[in-house]
């Protein structure tokens, strides 16, 4: 999985960039066909935001989340990647396997 993180008026700290890594990794366990994922951090007024887009096998997931903090930004927006990349792999054994539900 290649990871891209950018910043817009933040700077991408090593402690940001480990933190969004460990996040990631969690989502590479559930769903292990991501190819690039692509994360912009950024803050606007006093909001802080996080946004993902990531390319898998037939599809693109993008999730994007804010919040005070930029930490809590980047774990809402994990957790809605994690969400999006269960529903598509349930899609995707549901079609394998020739079910409809």
């Amino acid at each position: 999985m290649q990871v891209n993180i950018s910043g817009h008026h933040v700077e991408v700290t090593e402690a940001l960039n480990d933190y969004v890594g460990q996040k990631l990794d969690r989502l590479e366990r559930h769903f292990d066909q991501i190819g690039n994922v692509q994360i912009t951090l950024s803050v606007e007024k006093q909001r802080q935001k996080a946004e993902a887009s990531l390319n898998i096998k037939g599809a693109q997931i993008h999730a994007d989340s804010e919040h005070d903090d930029l930490y809590a930004a980047i774990d809402m927006m994990a957790d809605k990647l994690d969400r999006q990349l269960l529903k598509h792999k349930e899609k995707t054994v549901d079609r394998m396997h020739g079910n409809s539900r």
